[in-house]
């Protein structure tokens, strides 16, 4: 049986969650800006491959910030439940809204990984741009 501080013990872990994933759409709408400002001749091949990328993370970013946002709602929900004697609901819900942070941390670790492509994209290109110069 899962008392009223169980389900309490997720709020501030959700909540730095939730503010570590706004930092990244915010950094990749920066950089969706900046490519956006900066395109020339010179660089549109770089940027021409990074788009799908950059909108594939855009779309994972809404994705895990929904997840996350719904087991923030579950999981004050099922304090609600518990707070009025439904224990059985109330853990069912909390059971659900971790369930629902674990596939927004799913998404978070494949949002990483794609991340991490796109900066291989930088490098390669830097890469032969340094080898143009010799």
């Amino acid at each position: 049986m899962i008392t009223l501080t169980t389900p309490a013990l997720l709020f501030p872990a959700i909540s730095l969650l939730l503010l570590a994933y706004t930092n990244r759409f915010l950094v990749v709408a920066q950089l969706i800006r900046s490519l956006s400002g900066s395109m020339d001749d010179a660089n549109r091949r770089t940027v021409h491959r990074q788009i799908s990328t950059l909108k594939r993370r855009v779309y994972l970013i809404k994705v895990m910030q929904i997840f996350g946002v719904v087991s923030f709602l579950l999981c004050t929900v099922s304090m609600f439940l518990i707070f009025l004697e439904l224990p059985v609901w109330g853990s069912w819900l909390f059971g659900i809204s971790i369930l629902s942070l674990s596939i927004s941390l799913v998404y978070s670790l494949y949002e990483i990984g794609i991340s991490t492509q796109a900066l291989n994209i930088i490098l390669d290109d830097l890469n032969l741009f340094e080898g143009d110069k010799r």
